[in-house]
């Protein structure tokens, strides 16, 4: 706990029921400069000290009612920032070891030379000023501390505990609460708060925020204690008697974007003047970034908020040219279905390959989109039952590189790109659009070139029937080398085999 530094001279409280004692310790510590009070009993000094701050207490030791002893427990309930020394006229090591484990910082015998109690008292004095510079160093380098980690975050939520936390610790506060301003309603709502391990409630009032406001236009952090702190509040704290109360408002470009409130109910504790300044340093660091913290959420979301709509538009744009697709083969009672069994058997090597979820979806999509380029080419033309002629077969040819032309506009069909444009290619070189040879053309190209030439022996042709099944692996496989990936066609004809046995055992229906 931090000891008070008083702007005026050390504050000294002198107990002793002897007046002549307390009439000559007063005019001797007056005259060395100090602000000396006199009392004449326990219960006397306990009412002074819930009054006023002290730096130092003398205390006769044998006094009636509440003797030095007692005393110095009950300073010690108080939690006061004072130095306690004990006079006696009964000096034993005994007596003087019990005054040390009780608080007491030194003591004095009677009869007393006036030197040595001036002495006693400056020696006390220093130790105390020492105390408080190597506090004050110690909060210096934890405000900074806190303020560092506060200002490398952009998380409002992080912002917001260090704060709290950092006040709980620094200023010995018995709870601390942030008020934000909803920039939507201009209403300040509570938007954090933080109990000390060692206070009783958490209830901590309702603050009066027109007082508030209007002590901020003055541009006036507020320090208050007692009932002064109280014209503050709608509501007072219940059941709890608030000992001390310090509000610091929350600014950026002289707009008031919340408060630090910090509440002390502990019986003699009061916020200080060095704590208040510790406080309104802490608040100028936390409400930048407290913005900044808001200003990065208010980001994320908008791009998010930007994202889920391309991502709408790209899905758009992907069903409608997979709309486009359908309603072409649709048209075709040759082609009907033939992109989605090409899709679904893309995926079946995907499989086999073991390759990732969004890998594989990847070749789905391309599967369906691989003949979009068709869109224009009349079919009428190629489902004739005889051969087609070099004008038509240099028309079909076109089909490849038509689907690149239409998806590479869409930057989210750009992927499927190698489907539509290279499944035509041959493995030796012999294919088109390009004449790409072995790995080279894309391995998208190569897994769509398979499950089309597959699909397209096993449907029905205008130029021949569907071919057996056991005859389109043999072809394939025949063909594995020149016009298809060696490695990829026994990957494709395992995962098939597999599904088909899958479907029999299911009892369900297949092509022979």
């Amino acid at each position: 706990m931090e000891y008070q530094v008083h702007e005026e001279s050390p504050r000294v409280l002198v107990v002793d029921d002897e007046k002549v004692i307390r009439e000559i310790l007063s005019d001797f510590l007056t005259m060395e400069g100090y602000v000396v009070r006199t009392v004449e009993d326990g219960d006397a000094a306990l009412r002074e000290l819930e009054r006023r701050s002290y730096n130092l207490v003398i205390s006769d030791l044998k006094m009636p009612g509440m003797g030095g002893l007692e005393l110095l427990e009950k300073i010690a309930d108080l939690k006061a920032n004072v130095l306690t020394v004990i006079m006696t006229g009964f000096g034993t090591v005994e007596t003087a070891i019990e005054a040390m484990k009780k608080g007491a910082y030194d003591y004095i015998l009677k009869p007393f030379k006036i030197e040595e109690v001036v002495h006693v008292v400056e020696r006390g004095l220093d130790r105390q000023r020492l105390h408080a510079e190597n506090i004050r160093l110690k909060e210096a380098v934890s405000l900074y501390k806190i303020s560092e980690a506060i200002a490398e975050s952009l998380s409002l939520e992080k912002v917001l505990d260090l704060i709290l936390d950092g006040v709980l610790v620094e200023a010995q506060a018995d709870a601390v609460t942030l008020m934000l301003k909803d920039p939507r309603t201009g209403l300040f709502v509570e938007r954090s708060r933080k109990i000390s391990p060692l206070a009783d409630s958490g209830f901590t009032g309702e603050l009066n925020l027109t007082e508030l406001l209007e002590h901020y236009s003055h541009d006036k952090p507020l320090l208050a204690h007692g009932l002064k702190a109280l014209k503050f509040f709608a509501e007072p704290p219940k059941d709890r008697r608030l000992v001390s109360f310090c509000s610091i408002p929350l600014k950026v470009q002289d707009r008031v974007i919340g408060m630090l409130n910090a509440y002390s109910y502990t019986r003699g504790y009061k916020f200080t003047e060095g704590q208040r300044k510790m406080l309104s340093v802490l608040a100028n660091r936390a409400a930048v970034s407290i913005e900044n913290a808001r200003l990065y959420e208010d980001l994320v979301q908008k791009n998010c908020d930007l994202t889920t709509v391309n991502q709408s538009l790209a899905d758009n744009f992907r069903a409608t040219i997979i709309g486009f697709a359908h309603a072409l083969e649709e048209s075709d009672k040759y082609t009907r279905g033939h992109s989605e069994r090409v899709a679904f058997y893309s995926s079946l090597t995907a499989r086999g390959l073991t390759l990732g979820e969004p890998e594989t979806e990847r070749i789905v999509q391309a599967g369906l989109m691989h003949d979009i380029g068709k869109i224009g080419i009349r079919y009428e033309k190629l489902n004739k039952p005889g051969k087609l002629t070099p004008e038509e077969v240099a028309m079909f040819r076109t089909h490849p590189a038509k689907g690149k032309r239409i998806l590479e506009p869409i930057p989210s069909m750009a992927e499927l790109i190698p489907g539509a444009w290279c499944h035509h290619e041959n493995w030796d070189g012999s294919g088109y659009p390009r004449g790409l040879l072995g790995e080279n053309i894309p391995l998208l190209g190569r897994i769509v070139a398979i499950a089309d030439t597959y699909d397209a022996m096993t449907s029905d042709r205008s130029y021949r029937k569907a071919l057996p099944h056991d005859v389109a692996v043999a072809e394939l496989e025949r063909c594995a080398g020149a016009q298809f990936d060696p490695e990829l066609v026994p990957q494709f004809i395992r995962m098939v085999d597999d599904h088909r046995k899958t479907q029999i055992a299911a009892g369900n229906e297949i092509p022979r």
